[in-house]
This record gives structure tokens, sequence and C-alpha cells, in this order.
């Protein structure tokens, strides 16, 4: 008995030894890691990732990228092989062209004969500018300016003999040959009448800019004209660099406002006459699209509440609408940009109507042939049909709702096939023919590798892998993100879960909660997510855990868990928020008395009702850009989920921080830009009014000029993050 407890003792001495010095190594080595900054992340972006440029199919098995040559600080469209991903011609340099310098973006005309060049290009909003365009002819080599001022959406017609812009609000049509330009609409006036374009809202809500279209064989223009005569004004300040700040004002229908009157155009170039579609009782047309048929042209309508979306098939000869679709909701439906039509002039159609996002083919009178996917999941992309072989291919959630993988399935609903092999974050883009698809796959601890593949899924080969990246990532203290989920006495939810990289389970932790939590949004996704993700890991090194939680509204778990939020935005992603962190504090590992939560945008706006309505489990917030009342923000997206604030004021005023500011408890940092034309400026004002009049402290900081993605500018980034950085270190 004596021998063997001495023996125990000596080997437990040995042991207790040996694991010291595993721990003693283990912190060695951590030591000699680099920390990562803020430096590295938003000055020196030294964790960028290598990407592909955007990439153009071209007709067969080429396609083409854009080219960025700092030796000669020219551009260029380079075309390459698909099979073996090698460039086989310059089709056009910069450097070569004596009319302009450099070309930002390029565009082929039908047959692939000419490019339409983009340069000089001044941003408007956060899809709109204005640029000078070019054509390039590939046969000739020469070059054709297509007007002298700065325009907009300029497009080839379908015989590529005229290009249609838009400038000061009308549409024009040069034609190439005779260079001649015929102004085809007159009325044009800004913050009045607006042809061929869309408005602010149309714009940043539905997701378009051009609100033109040229028919199959060029004979036709379709168009949306704005009369926003009677919609409110906004007016920012634009501070610059002027003596006098110079006013900024712009129509903007905040929510319960007036819209703009927005009706369709169809103008014959044969006839010179523009005649107006009638179409029955809509608010909003949010989208245009020609069919096969060059005579035939779809309309979707839906009305004010955005709970009824109506599918038309306009007759452009006779001007006559037929209705073929009416999708219904109680709560709303999504306008999506899956319409496609086939030779035969039958359409995919995406909806919710089961429930979750999925995909239908309808003939052209509107009769359902097949529901092409179906399943508890939700599609989140459509990539197209490959006539020939009766096959579509898609993106969506079903290898789990963090997952976005890409599948091929029959027109009738058969033979589906995972084409994309890696669970995390996968997107496509395939050749013009179907032939061919080029994969962007990612995960949380793999930054992108692009790989080609034959439209069956078989792997050619590796394009891009980021190995580089990795490599040098090994030299930085890089935490771990764990996914999981979270179950509180309202449901179970997505989360994932940064710990330091030291991290040890008898120590507690402060934790950082970041947050979208809008409709739709996913912020716990399998996918390399950048330059948020190296400050993550940044606050990890220096101690804290960092949590993301997708409560109810958020996406990829169908339209119930989605749309629980109706008439209540804020109310239900608040409390998720609320619960989950109450559930992390129970965690030993967890100081309950040291939780923060961020978010930009929506998630600014639900931070600052987490430190208000959850002031006993929140001790900071911090709030970038935020909604503090869904009355101050725009009609199409605040009206999809709330209705008018006329029809429902206690969901308005009842999730608004506006109301419960006399509640703030812990440390509260406000930040906003001045030149923010989404989410005014105004929204942090009335905050601070709100927490003046309660007399609680609070911190705030404001960027002059800066839009609500708060970037442009040297620095701008930098010190964005670096005064929300101190104020975390300061206060959590």
């Amino acid at each position: 008995m004596k021998l063997f407890t001495y023996f125990f003792l000596l080997f437990s001495l040995v042991g207790c030894s040996l694991h010291q010095n595993i721990v003693a190594q283990e912190t060695s080595n951590q030591n000699q890691l680099k920390e990562i900054t803020l430096e590295d992340i938003w000055s020196n972006y030294t964790f960028s990732p290598d990407r592909m440029n955007a990439l153009n199919s071209m007709k067969g098995d080429y396609y083409t990228l854009l080219g960025f040559h700092r030796d000669t600080r020219s551009t260029s469209v380079d075309k390459y092989d698909y099979h073996t991903l090698e460039k086989v011609a310059t089709l056009v340099d910069s450097k070569d062209l004596d009319a302009l310098d450099y070309f930002e973006s390029y565009s082929f005309n039908a047959d692939e004969t000419k490019l339409l060049l983009k340069t000089a290009s001044e941003p408007i909003y956060r899809h709109s500018e204005w640029a000078f365009f070019y054509v390039y002819d590939l046969k000739t080599k020469s070059v054709q300016k297509i007007f002298d001022q700065k325009i907009q959406q300029a497009t080839f017609s379908p015989d590529s003999k005229k290009v249609a812009f838009v400038y000061a609000n009308n549409i024009y049509v040069k034609d190439l040959e005779s260079g001649t330009i015929k102004q085809i609409t007159q009325d044009g006036v800004k913050n009045s009448i607006i042809n061929g374009l869309t408005d602010w809202v149309y714009e940043e809500e539905f997701g378009f800019v051009k609100a033109f279209q040229w028919n199959a064989d060029g004979s036709q223009i379709a168009f949306l004209r704005f009369d926003e005569t009677d919609v409110p004004e906004f007016t920012m300040m634009k501070f610059g660099e002027e003596l006098y700040p110079q006013p900024v004002t712009f129509k903007y229908p905040k929510a319960g406002e007036k819209n703009s009157v927005v009706s369709l155009h169809i103008y014959s170039l044969q006839t010179d006459e523009t005649k107006q579609v009638q179409l029955p009782d809509y608010e909003y047309i949010p989208r245009i699209k020609w069919t096969k048929n060059p005579y035939l042209l779809s309309v979707q309508t839906t009305n004010r509440h955005q709970n009824e979306l109506k599918l038309f098939v306009v007759d452009s000869q006779k001007i006559t609408a037929k209705m073929v679709l009416n999708e219904t909701s109680k709560t709303y439906v999504n306008v999506r940009d899956a319409l496609s039509f086939l030779k035969d002039n039958s359409f995919i159609w995406r909806s919710e109507r089961d429930g979750f996002d999925h995909l239908y083919h309808y003939d052209i009178e509107g009769k359902l042939l097949h529901q092409i996917t179906k399943g508890p999941w939700d599609v989140i992309d459509f990539y197209g049909v490959d006539e020939k072989h009766k096959r579509i291919f898609y993106r969506s959630v079903e290898d789990g709702s963090i997952n976005k993988t890409v599948y091929a399935i029959d027109l009738n609903g058969k033979n589906k096939k995972r084409l994309s092999a890696d669970s995390g974050s996968n997107s496509a883009s395939f050749s013009k023919n179907k032939k061919y698809f080029i994969n962007n796959f990612s995960d949380a601890t793999t930054p992108p590798v692009y790989t080609l593949h034959l439209s069956d899924g078989t792997l050619i080969k590796e394009i891009k892998n980021n190995k580089k990246l990795l490599e040098k990532l090994k030299a930085y203290h890089i935490g771990h993100k764990e996914f999981s989920t979270i179950t509180t006495k309202d449901g179970t939810f997505n989360m994932w879960m940064i710990k330091p990289t030291d991290f040890d389970p008898q120590k507690k932790y402060p934790v950082l909660m970041y947050q979208y939590s809008g409709p739709g949004v996913q912020t716990v996704t399998n996918s390399w997510n950048g330059f948020n993700d190296y400050w993550y890991y940044m606050l990890a090194a220096k101690g804290y855990i960092v949590v993301s939680v997708d409560g109810r509204g958020t996406g990829g778990r169908g339209s119930d868990f989605t749309k629980v939020t109706y008439k209540e935005l804020g109310k239900y992603e608040t409390i998720d928020q609320i619960e989950a962190a109450k559930e992390l504090g129970k965690r030993a590992y967890i100081d309950a008395d040291r939780i923060g939560i961020w978010g930009w945008s929506f998630g600014g706006f639900t931070s600052a009702n987490c430190i208000l309505k959850g002031n006993d489990v929140f001790s900071m917030a911090i709030a970038v850009a935020p909604v503090t009342s869904w009355r101050f923000y725009d009609t199409v997206y605040t009206e999809r989920y709330m209705q008018t604030p006329q029809e429902n004021p206690k969901g308005y005023d009842d999730n608004s921080p506006l109301y419960f500011a006399d509640q703030l408890k812990g440390k509260f940092l406000l930040v906003h830009g001045t030149g923010d034309d989404n989410v005014h400026v105004q929204n942090s004002m009335r905050m601070i009014n709100a927490m003046i009049k309660a007399d609680v402290p609070f911190d705030s900081e404001f960027y002059p000029d800066r839009t609500h993605g708060i970037y442009r500018g040297k620095n701008t980034r930098l010190h964005l993050y670096q005064r929300i950085t101190d104020f975390i270190e300061k206060n959590l």
C-alpha cells in the first residue's frame, strides 16, 4: 500500500510537471504571436483576400475579366478560356486609347462586337451614379463618346445600332451609325419628374436604378415615369470645404407620406410615339421585364401594404394588360429577381406561398406547370435555366440554415443534384451556355476559394485559394468561431461565439454581442466575413468573448420565423437579444455584469432598444447609424413590415427607443454620419434630445458628410473603429 502510494505520488508529480511544461510551452507560443491592430485591418488591409474580378460570360466557352495594370496605369478587358482558364486575348486596353485614360466597367452588345466603357463615375446614392460612356468597336478599334455630359444607365439596343441613356431625367437614344441623338421624353425635371430612372426609395428598397428596357427586336422601349412633385423633401447640409455649408435637397417619402406617382409607358422607335399602359389599382411597379416575345412585356405591381403582388403581361401593340398571377399574404410579399422567361414564354417564379422560398414553373397564361423546389428550407438565389437539358440552377440553405449551397434540378422538380461539395458559403457564376460555373467557397476559417466546374458539379481545377493569407494569419492571434444554437424561453436560435485564444473556463469574461436583426438578414453564417471578423479576433485577444445570435425575424428559416415581427419591428428582435444575453450570463465563464451589444443601422436600432429595455442585462451598447423611430424611415421598407403610422401608431411607438430614454443605466455610444441619405442623422439627433430631456449621460460621435456606410475619406473607418474599440475597453 505504501509502495503504491509512493508511485502514485511520483507519477502525479511528473504528470503535473509535464502539464506545467506543456502549458508553459503553449503560453510561450501564444506570446510569440502578433496582435491584430486596427491599422492592419483598416489602413494596411493586411488581411484582404485575393478575389476574382467581376466575371462576364461570353458566348461559347469564354469569359472576360476587367484587368488593372499598375505599371501602365491602365485598365483592360481580357478574354479567357473556361476550360483552361488561360488568357487568350486582350480585347481592349485603355493605354491604347486616346479618348480615355481608363475605364471602370464594361458591357458587351448582343453579338459581342462592341463594348460600352464607363469612366469618371460619380456616386449619387447607394446604386446610382453619373459617368461618361464610350462605345468601343472590337473590329475597327474605334471609340465613340456617347454624350458630352455625364449620363446614366447607357444601354445597347439588341441590334447594337443604338444606345439608350438618361440625362437630366429624360431618356435619349443615340444612333451609333449616324451619330444623331434623339430625346424621347421632354418633361424631366429634378425633384419633380423622372423618366427611365427610379426615385430614391425605389433605388434603395426595390434595388434597381434603370427603369427602362429595350424589347427583343429593339423596336420599343418600355419605361417608368415617376412624378414625385408631391413627395415631401428632405434636406441635408453638406459641410465640405466651403465657407458656407451647402444644402442637399431630395425627395424622400417617410412612412405614411405621399409616394411618387409611377406610371408605365412604351415608346415606339418606328412611330416616334409614347403610349401609357393603364394598370388596375396599385401603388408600386417594382419590376418590368420583356418576355421572349418582343411585343409582350411583363409588369409586377403591388399595393401600398405590399401584401398583394400581381404579375401582368402587357400587349405592347394593343397597349392592354392581362393579370396572370396574384400573390397574396397576411403579412407581406417579397419582390424577387427570379422571374425568367424560357423560349416558349413559360417562366420561372419565386414564391413563399408554402411557407418557404421556392421556385415554380408557369406557362404564359399563369397556369402552374410544376413546383420545382420543395422542402422546409429557403431558396436564396436563382442562377438560370439550361433549356437544352431542362435543368435549372439555384442556391439554397437546405444544407443547414447557416450554409449556402449550389444545386441543379430538372424543370419538373426531379433529379436534384448538389453541385458545391463543401459546407459553408457557396455561390456560383455560370457561363452563358450553362456548361461551366465558377464556385466561390468560404467558411468561417477558410477565405474565398474559387474553383471551376462543369455544370454537373465535376471539378475541373482550382483557380484561387488564398493559402498565402492563411499562412500570414498563422503569425497572429486568431480565435476560432464556434457555431452552435442557444435556447431561450422563446425558441432556439443560431449562434456563433469567438473566445480568447488563451481561454480559461475557470475565468469570467466580458461579452460583446453583435447583431443586425433586420427582416430576412442573417449574421450567423458559416462564411468568411473579413474585416469585422478580424476586429472580433482582435477583441478576443484582448480578453473579450464575442457572440452573435440570429433571433426571430432573421432569414434562412422560413417565412413564419421571419414574418413573426410583422407590425412590431423591434419587439421580438429586442426580446431575443435580451433573453440570449441572460442565458449567456448563466455560463460559468461569462461575467453577467459585463455584457455589451452593438449593431449598425437596424442593428443600431436593436442595440439602442436593448440597452434601454434590457438595462438590467446590458451594461453597454453602441448604435451606429440607427433608426430611432420608424416614423423617420421610408415608405417602401417601413410600411412593408409595419403598415403606416396612421394605421399602426402603437407598433411604431412601443418599439421606438425615443420613448424609453429615461431607462438608460449603462454606457451608450451613438454614432452617425451627417451625410446619411438613408437613415437620416435626424434619428440620432432626436435620440440625443430624448436623452437630454431624461437627463441621462451618453457618448456620441458624428462623421461630417459621411453616408450610411461611414467609409469615405482618409482614415474614416480607422477612426470609427478606434472610437468604438476605445469605448468598449473603457466600459466593458
